[in-house]
């Protein structure tokens, strides 16, 4: 078992709502131990960096509207390379993507256009040693329909693209909505995981004990099978979210 410290990051879209004065909270959220933010408004990132803390992830596309589909390549191909640029200048490690929804397409069509997508994109993100981080979402209670709803169908996708710069961003949260099982799938999917979120079960919201996942258990187990990603804070706090967000760092701080 590792001995390093799982290194931790937050998603600001989770609690922006409730900051008032952005600069100050990243300096807060930094000092608490935080090391990263995601899912930052442009305009913030230079307030991310004067703070001491690395942009973590960054989105391309939309949940609903992704790799899926061949007619979605050439215009994420577009913005991958733009994204790749500021990702590059800013030194962030991962580009967020989606499968976007079924449609009534079936799984194996889905993972076949999403392997071409992916294959199409992964020599740019392997040429600014970024990685394009295939999110798995819930497809039963937040994003109805959305294909990479499950742990295995994700896998199939980073096995067949076969690329060091394509990996799986597994959420805890969705996952345990969709199939649970959560320390012994981190344990089988351990070699395409990039990259990992958090949020309590049922209502998406504090690592509490009001909520079911074991997180500290999850978090021995993750440190476990040698994970040197971020573990991203992805929760909407029920109160105030610097404390919300210190009570789950050290939850999760094993």
């Amino acid at each position: 078992m590792s001995t390093q410290p799982l290194k931790q990051s937050f998603a600001w879209w989770c609690i922006r709502a409730q900051v008032d004065d952005p600069a100050a909270f990243l300096r807060q959220a930094r000092q608490i131990g935080y090391e990263g933010v995601e899912l930052l408004p442009r305009e913030l990132w230079d307030s991310a960096r004067e703070a001491g803390l690395l942009i973590a992830t960054e989105v391309v596309g939309k949940i609903e509207r992704g790799l899926n589909r061949q007619a979605h390549h050439a215009e994420l191909e577009e913005e991958i390379g733009r994204k790749l640029e500021l990702a590059a200048a800013y030194g962030i490690p991962n580009l967020i993507v989606f499968s976007g929804n079924r449609a009534g397409l079936s799984d194996a069509a889905g993972i076949a256009a999403t392997v071409e997508g992916l294959q199409r994109l992964a020599p740019a993100a392997e040429a600014k040693g970024v990685t394009l981080i295939l999110e798995l979402l819930n497809s039963k209670i937040d994003h109805l329909d959305y294909q990479c709803d499950h742990t295995a169908w994700g896998v199939q996708v980073v096995e067949q693209v076969n690329s060091p710069q394509v990996k799986l961003l597994y959420d805890i949260y969705h996952m345990q909505v969709m199939e649970g099982d959560v320390i012994r799938t981190l344990r089988q999917a351990a070699p395409h995981i990039g990259h990992i979120h958090t949020a309590g079960n049922p209502g998406r919201h504090d690592l509490d004990a009001d909520q079911e996942l074991n997180y500290p258990a999850i978090m021995r187990a993750i440190q476990g099978i040698g994970y040197g990603g971020y573990i991203g804070q992805e929760f909407r706090p029920k109160g105030d979210p610097l404390e919300a967000l210190r009570l789950a760092y050290r939850l999760c701080d094993v």
